[in-house]
């Protein structure tokens, strides 16, 4: 009967399936697909149905096969992975563990996922200074995303001279030979300042490292909207530190031990320096906002969940992550690519509004 030949001929596919060792195309006949749906499948990538990839991966797995990872980058010399590098500077104590940069990160991770890559994280100390020879000539990844101008692009622009793809997180607007993107600092650190003063602030700290390409535009920022507000400015107030709460911390308190409390109000480079600010006045009973009003940078979870909650600067991450995957890609289709500015709004809250 038909039933009865349909079980011969299955049993038969088995047997030889088991005798041989299986190969990509014999799954891909077996699955009824061709050999590079069957690659794409096993490898989730979303441009094969979910119904297919489940089915592939099903049958992958009731027969043991599984991609020869080596063999297939040999053959293709794609590894479909993405190094994501941190630009740390040197003698910072900002790492890995910021709230922002894992936000960022995450984001990244769900948009290369989205489009069938891997994230390799790493950072700019790990990676040396031959970012193309460690991760491209080597093969440990086909392109670069990296998240931070720093002080200097020396090991960017080194990177990208040498052809490899490469986007940045950065400040869009500096003239660059490689895609940026990031938000509009310039905007954002006036929008946080011109905030402060229409709140009756007079003397405005600005808290972070203005040598950061970012951070520069958010200082020139604050600066205009002092003047634009005819609010004089004094230099007194541009407190370089490292970028964590611990530098902010520590700053506030020698400031507050040195000269008093000599300002009404903080503009923060980020959401941390933030919270070290707001700790160390807290610490010494200091009210906020009705003494000193702070706003942050990066609305990261902790940022809503202060006491009182943190008026800040939110970025536009998911965004961004999306922007950064496509202009990477484009890369390696050999098309155009450009430098976008993400959204930047600034989220009011309790540390510089007073409760009703």
């Amino acid at each position: 009967s038909r039933v009865t030949r349909y079980t011969e001929n299955y049993q038969r596919m088995v047997t030889l399936v088991s005798e041989t060792k299986l190969t990509l195309a014999k799954l891909a006949d077996i699955a009824g697909v061709s050999t590079s749906t069957a690659s794409r499948a096993l490898k989730d990538n979303p441009l094969i149905k979910q119904e297919t990839r489940s089915r592939i991966q099903a049958l992958a797995k009731e027969h043991n096969f599984s991609i020869n990872a080596a063999a297939s980058r040999l053959r293709t010399q794609k590894t479909h992975v993405i190094a994501v590098i941190l630009n740390l500077i040197d003698n910072t104590e900002q790492s890995t563990t910021d709230p922002f940069l894992l936000k960022l990160v995450g984001e990244l991770n769900q948009a290369l996922n989205a489009k069938g890559y891997e994230l390799l994280l790493s950072n700019s100390f790990m990676a040396s200074d031959d970012w193309a020879n460690y991760f491209i000539r080597s093969q440990r990844a086909d392109g670069i995303i990296v998240i931070g101008q720093g002080k200097s692009t020396a090991k960017i622009d080194r990177a990208a001279q040498s052809g490899i793809p490469i986007v940045v997180w950065g400040d869009a607007k500096t003239d660059a030979p490689y895609p940026i993107i990031g938000g509009d600092n310039y905007l954002g650190g006036y929008t946080a300042t011109q905030h402060l003063l229409s709140h009756g602030a007079k003397r405005i700290l600005f808290l972070g490292d203005s040598e950061h390409a970012e951070m520069q535009e958010r200082h020139k920022g604050y600066s205009q909207a002092h003047r634009d507000a005819n609010v004089p400015i004094d230099t007194q107030c541009t407190c370089a530190i490292d970028i964590t709460s611990k530098a902010a911390y520590q700053y506030i308190n020698e400031r507050i031990k040195a000269n008093g409390l000599d300002f009404d109000g903080i503009v923060c480079v980020s959401d941390m320096v933030a919270l070290g600010a707001l700790k160390a006045l807290k610490e010494r009973y200091v009210g906020i906002p009705s003494d000193v009003g702070i706003v942050g940078y990066d609305d990261i979870s902790l940022a809503e969940l202060m006491h009182p909650s943190l008026t800040t600067v939110r970025q536009n991450t998911q965004q961004a992550a999306i922007e950064m995957v496509t202009q990477l890609l484009n890369q390696f289709e050999n098309k155009p690519t450009e430098s976008q500015v993400v959204e930047t709004t600034l989220i009011a809250r309790r540390s510089t509004q007073h409760s009703d």
